[in-house]
């Protein structure tokens, strides 16, 4: 029950996460995979690769696919709309940061 709950509250981060980073620059899934990892997250691709494809068809994020070695990668960018929940997020994340850092 609780990894259930802690699952869907670190899902949310997650999505946070991967916009910072797509705002910067396209990500690719398996450098997101080790990212997220960096920074404790246990997550699967057979998990990842959907939230990605969530979040495009959600206008979060667009999907270009580059040919690397010859294997077709697909590099995800935020969208305008991904923009703009990014900024929305990093504020309620800071109120709420004020709010329970004590």
């Amino acid at each position: 029950m609780e990894n259930k709950v802690l699952r869907r509250l670190f899902l949310g981060f997650i999505q946070i996460h991967i916009l910072h980073h797509a705002k910067k620059e396209p990500i690719f899934g398996s450098w997101m995979l080790e990212e997220l990892k960096k920074h404790g997250y246990q997550m699967s691709a057979g998990t990842l690769y959907p939230l990605l494809h969530d979040m495009e068809l959600n206008g979060l994020l667009e999907k270009e696919e580059k040919n690397v070695e010859g294997k077709m990668r697909k590099y995800y960018r935020t969208t305008e709309k991904g923009n703009e929940v990014l900024i929305k997020a990093r504020e309620k994340a800071y109120e709420l940061l004020k709010e329970i850092k004590d």
